[in-house]
């Protein structure tokens, strides 16, 4: 029984892991599509869609370090060294 817990431990810290890196790189995305475009109308669309992938960016990184301080992990700095924090942007 005892392994079993410590399996799906490990395993919802895996899918929490998974989660912001599927959210970083959304982040990542609409960044590059920003970087890119000229157009005004698309800029100001992709804007709010970089602040929107941002949150969900933030929530998942805030659901990983509840995951792990619910498994007794205390010391988060490897999550900021692996998944850091995308920088805020908004419309000039």
């Amino acid at each position: 029984m005892e392994r079993e817990l410590v399996a799906e431990k490990a395993a919802a810290l895996g899918r929490a892991g998974e989660r912001l890196e599927e959210a970083l790189a959304e982040v990542a995305r609409v960044a590059a599509a920003l970087d890119t475009t000229g157009d005004p109308a698309a800029r100001e669309r992709l804007y709010a869609a970089y602040e929107g992938a941002w949150r969900r960016a933030a929530g998942a990184r805030l659901a990983l370090v509840i995951q792990r301080e619910a498994v007794g992990l205390r010391h988060h700095h490897l999550v900021e060294q692996q998944f850091p924090e995308p920088p805020r942007r908004r419309p000039p």
